[in-house]
């Protein structure tokens, strides 16, 4: 069983995804870990991340094994991936990873912003998770203190309505919620809630 989450940044999807691998048994990707990773590599290379020769070596190059970098969960690290990601050359030379890791006997769980669209089209389960832009703002304010760093609520709202433009205006793959997904609005959710609300989708669309 394939099951693609989509959805925009601190729309609450990467903890469902998290949670649903969890309790269907399902290995998980967090996609935008790609994306974050091949902009630190060029970064690190001291490369422009707008490069597109640059950040496609790097998608290239990029080590699987380096996706548990907590640098990648800052930030910083998510507004610079939302250029790199808007690169046709990157999307396509990450796409196959990608398909790879879903195409495992067991299934997996893939969340992102156009995994129901473009990378698992024929996925068994689509769900676009979605909220306010002030409600993810908050969500993501609250995780950045609780970490220590020190941000303005106003910045953070603003970057993540810059990021929804970037994220939605893209030629390559652009965010939408594919034409046969179920939205799931978690505005007004708990964690808790939303799982719930998930797995039953999940159970539904299965026939379980």
């Amino acid at each position: 069983m394939i099951i693609a989450i989509d959805g925009p940044a601190a729309s609450g999807k990467g903890t469902l995804a998290r949670l649903i691998g969890e309790h269907f048994g399902l290995p998980v990707l967090d996609t935008g870990l790609l994306y974050r990773a091949v902009a630190r590599d060029v970064a690190a290379r001291g490369e422009a991340l707008d490069d597109p020769r640059a950040a496609e070596q790097a998608a290239r190059r990029l080590d699987a094994g380096t996706l548990d970098d907590p640098g990648l969960r800052t930030q910083g690290a998510g507004d610079r991936a939302s250029v790199v990601a808007g690169i046709p050359a990157v999307r396509a030379a990450l796409l196959e990873f990608q398909r790879s890791f879903a195409r495992r006997p067991s299934g997996a769980v893939l969340d992102g912003r156009d995994i129901g669209t473009e990378v698992c089209p024929d996925a068994d389960v689509k769900i676009y998770v979605t909220a306010r832009p002030e409600v993810r703002a908050e969500r993501r304010f609250k995780e950045l203190t609780a970490r220590g760093d020190e941000v303005a609520f106003e910045d953070v709202l603003a970057d993540i309505r810059r990021r929804d433009l970037r994220d939605t205006e893209r030629a390559a793959s652009p965010m939408r919620p594919a034409e046969d997904a179920t939205l799931l609005d978690t505005s007004e959710l708990d964690i808790s809630s939303a799982f719930d609300a998930a797995v039953g989708l999940i159970k539904r669309k299965i026939g379980q």
